[in-house]
């Protein structure tokens, strides 16, 4: 039996609904500022100030930086592994890994601060994430890379190599996040919701029609 006095569930659940705002906001603050100034030159203050909050109350939620960047990086990181359950039940590579392009390009989109951040943390070592690496990536892999291979051996897709097949993905997508700027010089300025569809549809397009993915998108 509940002996929890009905008037007082409310109160809970703007409590929790409070604190899940704060932490998003933290979060979205300390992308930026760990994307734009790395881990090194990074502070709480800095954090605190983007995210215009007292500094005392990113303490509260996160007691140190270093618990706070790993928060970062494990929730980018987390995002694109959902990204991947689309290839998990797909009946091909056309409909799994063009899902997936889909959902990597949108996530480049939306959080390109958290892909700049864990890009840098892996360009210098992975000092503070190795263990991501060894474990929950590596085990990802070698599960997407089974996927790969099934679908090489029922004939839906040319023989290529499902890791460096990864590899090739992963790049491409996180491009448009990681070289946002270059992109947006190139393109003459933040890319418009047409220009998003259609990079989509052309990275499809080339990396399906190039691993010989029957039912590969045609643009054009």
């Amino acid at each position: 039996m509940n002996d929890i006095p009905t008037e007082s569930r409310p109160k809970t659940g703007r409590r929790r609904a409070n604190r899940q705002a704060n932490e998003d906001t933290i979060l979205k603050a300390a992308e930026t500022v760990f994307a734009e100034a790395g881990f090194g030159g990074a502070t709480m203050q800095l954090i605190a100030d983007m995210a215009g909050l007292p500094k005392a109350n990113l303490h509260y939620y996160f007691a140190t930086k270093e618990e706070l960047y790993r928060k970062v990086v494990e929730r980018i990181f987390l995002i694109w592994l959902d990204a991947a359950t689309a290839m998990d039940g797909a009946p091909g590579p056309a409909e799994g890994i063009g899902a997936y392009i889909d959902a990597k390009m949108e996530i480049s989109r939306q959080h390109p601060n958290g892909s700049k951040v864990w890009a840098s943390e892996v360009m210098h070592g992975a000092p503070v994430i190795q263990d991501y690496l060894e474990t929950t990536l590596r085990g990802w892999t070698a599960g997407r890379a089974e996927v790969i291979r099934r679908w090489i051996a029922e004939g839906k897709m040319a023989p290529v190599d499902p890791e460096r097949l990864l590899y090739m993905l992963w790049a491409t997508t996180q491009h448009y996040a990681d070289f946002g700027h270059q992109i947006e010089v190139l393109n003459g300025g933040p890319l418009t919701d047409a220009d998003w569809e259609a990079a989509k549809a052309s990275v499809k397009q080339i990396i399906l029609r190039g691993i010989g993915a029957a039912g590969a998108v045609e643009t054009g």
